[in-house]
């Protein structure tokens, strides 16, 4: 048999297990318009018209989407930035195939009767939910010369309502506009949106194991095509994939909000196309950087990843 013939059987036999197989993806938390571009592609059929058999496992502190893709248990996750950068500096070779969200929505929300200008956070109490949080928010309070209490939050805004912390952390996606929902006014709140003074910490990416990039590159190239087609739907179509979501929030027996679920879907689309079409799906190499160093600075990682390692984007590769 020639050279030519065996590996046309290799991967003709590598193709047909990549089709006969079922592939599992795992959102970083619980169903929400955060993941609507996933769900509406599924439910429209986008990934099998690309030839993806797939299931989609639901993520949360119960099942980390961090965890079950370093386990293999899951073959497509997202996770922040900050977060994969740390896990493949610690020894998880992951890779980045698409970075969906490519602004960050991290913010810092305050009570103006307290806090007017950043210099007033001085001395104030501010709650934070969770590591991710933590890294960006040092950095920032570093940069500006501030010195707070920091107070740690259990899941909600609950605090910040209650009043037992004068500032939090929030997604202005989500949280932000929980709070809003509850009855505060907007001019009750001062707000400091983290890329506006130059912490731009992109968040939600789609990260495979590097042996399964390698095993099965097309795939993941269909994958990311199908996820942006689901993403570019729904914002064409917010009440249908806005349908499609609340669906899911039930099946998970999540509490579901058609109203926070839109302003949840409508604000993401800025950090969706932050940097414009042509740059969707995109990981920028001076966004990766600016993380990396500010991870290395704070001590959280040892040495930087090698871009060229850790991003294999499926779409885009001329703008890599």
């Amino acid at each position: 048999m020639g050279r030519g013939v065996s590996i046309l059987l290799f991967l003709l036999l590598l193709f047909c297990s990549a089709v006969a197989r079922t592939f599992t993806f795992i959102p970083q938390w619980r169903p929400q318009a955060q993941f609507a571009g996933y769900y509406v592609a599924y439910e429209k059929g986008f990934y099998r018209e690309a030839g993806i058999r797939l299931r989609i496992l639901t993520g949360g502190p119960d099942s980390p989407s961090t965890e079950l893709l370093k386990d293999g248990k899951a073959d497509f996750a997202t996770m922040w930035l900050s977060t994969a950068i740390e896990m493949k500096a610690h020894g998880v070779d992951l890779v980045n195939i698409a970075q969906i969200l490519q602004r960050s929505s991290l913010t810092l929300v305050a009570w103006r009767s307290k806090v007017k200008r950043l210099e007033d956070l001085n001395g104030k109490k501010v709650g934070v939910w969770g590591k991710s949080f933590m890294v960006p928010l040092k950095a920032f309070l570093k940069k500006h010369g501030l010195r707070v209490r920091i107070v740690p939050e259990m899941g909600s805004i609950n605090l910040f309502l209650l009043g037992g912390v004068d500032a939090a952390t929030a997604m202005w996606y989500n949280e932000y506009d929980t709070i809003i929902n509850s009855g505060v006014e907007p001019e009750e709140l001062t707000t400091f949106q983290f890329y506006k003074y130059g912490f731009n910490f992109p968040e939600d990416g789609i990260y495979v194991l590097k042996s399964t990039y390698h095993r099965y590159p097309d795939v993941c190239r269909r994958f990311v095509e199908a996820s942006i087609r689901g993403w570019l739907y729904a914002f064409e179509h917010p009440d249908e994939a806005v349908d499609i979501v609340l669906k899911y929030m039930r099946k998970a027996h999540v509490p579901a909000s058609r109203v926070h679920q839109m302003w949840m879907l409508n604000a993401l689309r800025d950090a969706f196309f932050y940097h414009g079409e042509g740059g969707i799906g995109v990981l920028r190499r001076e966004d990766f950087e600016s993380v990396a160093r500010i991870l290395k600075d704070e001590g959280i990682i040892g040495s930087i990843p090698e871009f060229s390692d850790f991003y294999k984007g499926c779409v885009g590769a001329e703008k890599k």
